[in-house]
């Protein structure tokens, strides 16, 4: 079965991160990681410009250095970035001073205290560092969007079952999770749209 939310005692026991946002405003969160990709994300703005959506769209520094126009569009159009390492590294395979140094290296290529670490994976130290200069984000939803298991139905039915308000939902705007994004996408902005819901970046 797969981890779609977070087990509560995971916030518990991590609060200084970024699971969701307060409730009470009907508004939910979408955020895309990996990017930016030169065909993918331009086709995730015209989605989200549709239906008036604001996100927040986690990059890999190596990514933004590859493709800056696209990098630029994301802002021009009103999202806000956020850091995703210079080379997506995996934090639980990966020593404290090559993570920073790595994480403030994407930093010289994107402007913001947002981190969020990619697979999601970090340890107790490299929190307590990173924690001192970034809001690190993580997500109560996660789409699966990357999973060759998961259907495109099955990614959409992941964001409609589990996303309340205040949710932080996790796609991303990669060739391994188009498919099933680009179909769930504007599924889900049209069903949240529908019940009123307005959709704003971190």
């Amino acid at each position: 079965m797969k981890a779609v939310t977070v087990p509560a005692f995971l916030r518990i026991f991590y609060p200084s991160l970024l699971w969701q946002m307060p409730p009470g405003n009907q508004t939910l969160y979408f955020t895309f990681d990996d990017g930016p990709h030169p065909q993918i994300t331009p086709k995730v703005l015209e989605i989200l410009d549709k239906y008036q959506a604001k996100a927040t769209f986690f990059c890999v520094g190596e990514n933004v250095q590859r493709f800056p126009q696209t990098y630029a569009e994301i802002l021009q159009r009103g999202h806000r970035t956020g850091n995703h390492s210079m080379n997506h590294l995996n934090g639980w395979k990966t020593n404290l001073n090559l993570y920073y140094e790595n994480v403030n290296e994407c930093r010289n290529h994107i402007d913001s205290e947002l981190f969020r670490p990619p697979y999601g994976r970090i340890t107790p130290t490299q929190i307590h560092t990173l924690k001192k200069e970034y809001k690190i984000v993580m997500w109560s939803v996660l789409s699966y969007d990357f999973d060759p298991e998961t259907t495109p139905e099955q990614c959409l039915d992941y964001v409609l079952e589990h996303a309340e308000d205040g949710a932080v939902i996790v796609f991303h705007d990669s060739e391994k999770s188009a498919q099933n994004m680009l179909y769930a996408l504007p599924k889900a902005l049209e069903y949240y749209n529908e019940k009123g819901f307005r959709f704003e970046s971190l």
